[in-house]
């Protein structure tokens, strides 16, 4: 289908083959038009021709014909006969302004249109030709250009002004800032496919070096300085904003049939047209465009509808004489928290002040016409405010339709749904601001006539106070959607959602982590493609009385409108939904959030108590711990009243449920926990206590948190008044034993054993026993812990006892030369805390042996066939004395010296038993010491004297080796007069030592004299003289009789031979005679049976010359002794009286 050149025409052609076309129908388009004869006649150019197709109309021919300073629209329906002929049913004709029309669209009801009017601006427009009888176009409000210049005050920073402005979302494109920046940077860098961050320095980079190649002077006046600040970035936002208007010029026009979608397509980007609601559409229509017809579109009451209209051209007015310092006032009373009336007040004095052009008056006037002005406002305001009286359901799960999972999920929808609510907040806060101000005015002219007559005055300041927190909250959500979302690392999203694990809100929709876009992303965005498309998309779609919506879903118009519609009270500060700021809170972005509840705190009374918590958690983050405690603490008393603080305190499973508050404080001391805050763990513990008055086991718990990070933090004395409080025992008696571990590890000793312990002491020293008997002696000092309590509170025999068991398993689990020492100085405690006890209770019980004690919670013990030993149930109880405890030491302090002297002994030292000890210091050659040991235990002196003359032995029979090592163990021995000449060997030390030992210590029966010649005799070694000569003074019939079992009859025969000498007088003194054989002597008598058997011996061994000879001897001795003996006996018989 073409149109023709010349006058316009339509001619409809089909094509038969792919060579020829045939014309079906031919029409003249001038017949429809009032036209003159040289419009006939004049060049066709201009003309635009559009087809549309109604499934139920057929098709419809849309047909702009252009004349000089007009044009005309002309819609037509094709219509066949039977006999395939074509005929047009003319439908509608339209007719234009002078504007130049760029585009057109056509579909069964409407045309669109795009023009540029005579300034070279972008017009575009709309009608319904159906409806429409006046033939009157609507306005369709285009997003403006930037402003040309910037304002900069004098106290403010060029930089981060112009930074600001040019960086605001949806006022410049990437596109047109990067071409700015190449042309500025005049070509010596390509700037291409830069993110909005690496742009925004990139800008600043140039600029900034743009300003300091220019400056020549190297001092200037700060007022020079910020004029030539001014001067550059004005320079670069004038070249960002020729690129912006020349991308942003459209190009055509693009309509939708399917979902009638009408989009403005310009260079490198493209506009979607959004339907504007009733009200806004009333405030930005000029009044020139508005008709009587409209007015009854807005209420079924006329008149009220009427006074609508006039209400907002009022408003008009007010905003059209507003000037920018007027509106910054406006613009800083929101931001600092000021009264908005305040500013309402003052803006209305300044307007007043400075009516040059008597506005006020044609306010006042249209004020007159109005027939009930408080109530136009209150429907004004009703038809603004997005408060709800229940909380939005939260969102199901759209797995239901999965072709509903992405509907709205790009980004590009998400910046057309956020773009159309910042709009919408945009014009109603100038909307509500204007009207903030005509409720000023009424006020103050206070006209019975204007008021509506007897309107109460309390009304009006009623709705005053409905106004202004109006005007907040678009202010809040204009200011949200041009707020850019901060770009979160990985790292930070990860702690996030473990802090939020421990609130119990990580699974919730609002806490989705999320990965910014390259290009600029608001607040507003990320909430509405994290949480809110879903929320949206469940309501409009997945609740049952929602079917005429979804049979309209693919619609455009009702679609976008619905979504922005449910999207707003989500946004709405006072109303119950509170997934916006949560949403922040997930997302990490605390600053944004912060600022948020900054805005809204001060007049929205909605979600305080959670918007405190929001700002409790802002502050953790932020490093400020006793501010966030504030905020929590403040959050506490909405608890239970909340929807959001009511899901913070949903109890876990098998959790047992407390009183809400109680449950609030327990998630934020967790939280808390996990940040790693200990003192405000204890502060808020402290705080809910006093929650926890009735409830012991809450209170428990509470003062067992308070005891653990008091300990972490090194309050010992707090933390032991938290054990002391705690009213659980067992809760009680695990606080205590964790705070003597931690004390001991600490080496925190003192605190531990001054603590008063009251009602605790048992437990104290039961716990401190158990660890005693359970950990490494030489590791751990629970048994020196144990020794000082009970010291510190004079229980001694209690102290000893201890001492006395920890040195014992010093003896049987050390046996290192540390653990002898320290075994030694614990029997030395041991006895120092006895003797100072009253001798009567100077004693203590043996400890069990082999430490065997009943720990709680200790595996059985078992046998080496798996089978669990019987432990003996009752077992006798011994008591020692301090005479006892003394000896102990005393083998301890021997074994230290054996060990001391030679270190390989300790593994058996250690534990070993007296007899035991005696047999090592013997081998070691300690013989000192073993005679102190033997003399203490009351033991035999026998295997000293056995070891020495062994040792005597070795060293007659060793070399030089042997000789040089026994000058060792000799000096470890007190001998009377050492002699250490050359003259003299150690040989002969160690003969003269065992010589002075039988000297010192004698014994019945010469015990020890026979010992050593037993062991000398049995050995082959030949008797000294010294002891031959010792032994024959004690014993020397003893001696005789050894001789004979050793067979030594020479050395016998000579023993009897010098005894009866002896007897007879001859050397009388060697063998301990003292009065030799004489009529008057005491009886005296030989071994006459050790003689015979002596006498026997040579008399069989008669074979050997050497007995005769002794045999012959030794008997002429005897018959000669015999004789005397005889002649003795009998004088003394005479002599006897």
């Amino acid at each position: 289908m073409e149109v023709a050149s010349g006058s316009p025409a339509v001619e409809m052609t089909e094509p038969s083959t792919n060579l020829d076309q045939m014309c079906l129908m031919v029409a003249d388009l001038l017949e429809f038009m009032p036209v003159s004869r040289d419009l006939r006649l004049a060049a066709g150019t201009g003309h635009r021709l559009r087809l549309a197709f109604s499934q139920s109309l057929g098709l419809y021919l849309g047909v702009y014909m252009h004349a000089p300073k007009r044009g005309q629209f002309c819609v037509f329906q094709l219509v066949s006969t039977e006999s395939n002929r074509y005929s047009l049913d003319h439908i509608s004709s339209l007719f234009s302004s002078q504007e130049t029309l760029v585009d057109f669209a056509l579909t069964s009801a409407e045309i669109w249109a795009l023009w540029h009017n005579e300034e070279n601006q972008t017009v575009v427009k709309y009608i319904n030709f159906e409806q429409n009888v006046a033939g009157q176009w609507n306005q369709v409000f285009v997003q403006p250009l930037p402003e040309e210049e910037v304002t900069v005050r004098q106290d403010q920073d060029p930089r981060e002004i112009y930074l600001e402005y040019l960086f605001m979302p949806g006022r410049f494109t990437n596109a047109a800032i990067q071409k700015a920046l190449q042309i500025f940077s005049q070509g010596t860098e390509r700037h291409m496919d830069l993110t909005w961050d690496e742009l925004r320095k990139e800008v600043t980079l140039a600029v900034e070096n743009e300003f300091q190649g220019s400056v020549t002077e190297y001092e200037c006046s700060p007022e020079e300085f910020w004029q030539l600040q001014v001067e550059f970035w004005s320079k670069f936002y004038a070249c960002c904003l020729q690129y912006q208007e020349a991308l942003s010029r459209p190009l055509a026009l693009h309509l939708n049939p399917y979902t009638s979608m009408v989009c403005l397509l310009k260079k490198g980007s493209m506009s979607f047209l959004v339907p504007c609601s009733l009200v806004d559409h009333l405030y930005l229509l000029s009044n020139e465009h508005l008709l009587t017809e409209d007015d009854a579109a807005i209420f079924e009451d006329l008149e009220m509808s009427r006074d609508v209209v006039c209400l907002v051209q009022c408003l008009r007015l007010i905003g059209e004489s507003i000037s920018m310092e007027m509106a910054f006032i406006m613009e800083m009373a929101c931001s600092r928290l000021q009264p908005p009336e305040k500013a309402a007040e003052q803006i209305l004095e300044d307007l007043i002040a400075n009516d040059t052009e008597n506005v006020m008056e044609d306010i006042h006037s249209k004020l007159q016409e109005i027939r009930n002005p408080i109530h136009a406002i209150g429907l004004l305001i009703r038809e603004m405010d997005y408060e709800t009286d229940a909380d939005m359901e939260r969102a199901p799960h759209l797995a239901l339709r999965m072709s509903l999972s992405q509907l709205f999920g790009s980004s590009t929808a998400a910046h057309v749904v956020c773009g159309g609510v910042a709009k919408i907040c945009s014009v109603r806060f100038l909307l509500c601001r204007d009207l903030l101000i005509l409720q000023q005015l009424l006020l103050r002219l206070g006209d019975p006539m204007v008021l509506g007559g007897g309107q109460l005055f309390q009304s009006q300041q009623d709705l005053l106070h409905r106004t202004s927190p109006l005007l907040l909250s678009y202010f809040l959500i204009r200011w949200a959607s041009q707020c850019l979302a901060s770009d979160v690392p990985v790292d930070t999203l990860e702690s996030n959602l473990q802090h939020l694990s421990v609130l119990e809100l990580a699974d919730t929709t609002a806490l989705t982590p999320h990965k910014l876009v390259s290009g600029p992303q608001t607040i507003v965005e990320l909430f509405f493609q994290e949480v809110a498309r879903k929320h949206i998309i469940s309501r409009l779609f997945l609740q049952p009385n929602t079917s005429s919506l979804a049979e309209t879903s693919l619609n455009w118009p009702h679609l976008i409108t619905s979504i922005v519609t449910d999207f707003l009270p989500l946004l709405w500060p006072s109303n119950p939904s509170f997934l916006f700021p949560e949403c922040l809170m997930g997302s990490c972005q605390y600053t944004q959030l912060q600022e948020y509840i900054r805005l809204l705190q001060p007049w929205c009374h909605v979600n305080m108590g959670s918007c405190c918590f929001m700002m409790g958690r802002c502050y953790l983050v932020m490093g400020e711990g006793h501010k966030a405690l504030d905020c929590f603490c403040q959050a506490a008393s909405e608890v239970g009243r909340e929807e959001f603080l009511d899901r913070l305190i949903q109890p876990e499973e098998g959790e047992v449920v407390s009183t809400p508050r109680l449950q609030y404080y327990n998630k934020v001391l967790r939280l808390l926990e996990m940040l790693g805050l200990p003192e405000l763990v204890i502060e808020l513990a402290t705080l809910a206590i006093m929650e926890s008055a009735d409830d012991w086991r809450s209170q428990a718990t509470l003062r067992t948190c308070i005891f653990k990070h008091h300990l972490d933090l090194g309050h010992n004395s707090e933390a032991y008044v938290a054990l002391t409080q705690n009213p659980d025992p067992s809760r009680q008696l695990d606080c205590l034993r964790q705070l003597v571990v931690v004390l001991c590890e600490r080496s925190q000793l003192q605190d531990l054993v001054e603590f008063p312990y009251v009602n605790l002491h048992n437990e104290v020293v039961g716990i401190i026993e158990s660890h005693a008997r359970a950990v490494d002696l030489m590791t751990h000092n629970y048994y020196e812990l144990l020794y000082a309590f009970h010291v510190y509170r004079h229980n001694y025999r209690k102290a000893g006892t201890v001492m006395f068991e920890y040195g014992m398993r010093l003896g049987r689990e050390v046996r290192t030369l540390r653990g002898l020492q320290k075994q030694g100085n614990c029997f030395l405690a041991a006895i120092n805390c006895l003797r100072l006890i009253r001798p009567e209770y100077a004693w203590i019980v043996q400890p069990a042996s082999g430490a065997v004690y009943e720990r709680p919670g200790a595996s059985p013990k078992r046998s080496h066939d798996g089978e669990c030993m019987a432990v003996p149930s009752t077992r006798q109880i011994e008591i020692l004395e301090l005479e006892d405890l003394e000896r102990e030491c005393l083998l301890a302090r021997i074994r230290l010296t054996l060990v001391e002297h030679d270190v390989s002994a300790a593994a058996v030292a250690g534990n070993s038993t007296p007899e035991e000890t005696v047999s090592l210091l013997v081998r070691a050659g300690l013989f000192d010491s073993a005679i102190t040991l033997c003399q203490t235990f009351k033991l035999p002196l026998t295997p000293i004297f056995e070891g020495l003359t062994f040792k005597c032995i070795n060293l007659q029979l060793g070399g030089e080796a042997a000789q040089a090592k026994a000058w060792d163990w000799l000096a470890a021995n007190q001998l009377s007069a050492l002699v250490t000449t050359k003259e003299s060997s150690a040989t002969d030390e160690a003969w003269r030592l065992l010589s002075s030992y039988l000297e010192r210590y004698p014994s019945q029966n010469s015990l020890y004299h026979r010992c050593v010649i037993n062991k000398l005799l049995a050995h082959g070694i030949p008797l000294p003289n010294w002891l031959i000569n010792s032994y024959k003074e004690v014993d020397a019939a003893e001696l005789l009789r050894l001789y004979l079992n050793y067979d030594l009859l020479e050395e016998a025969v000579d023993l009897v031979l010098e005894y009866v000498d002896a007897v007879l007088g001859k050397g009388h003194q060697y063998f301990g005679i003292e009065v030799p054989l004489s009529p008057a002597s005491p009886t005296m008598w030989l071994p006459y049976t050790a003689i015979d058997q002596l006498l026997q011996a040579l008399r069989e061994s008669s074979a050997s010359e050497n007995s005769v000879v002794l045999y012959e001897k030794l008997n002429d001795r005897m018959e000669d002794y015999q004789q005397k003996v005889s002649v003795a006996t009998m004088e003394r018989l005479y002599c006897r009286p």
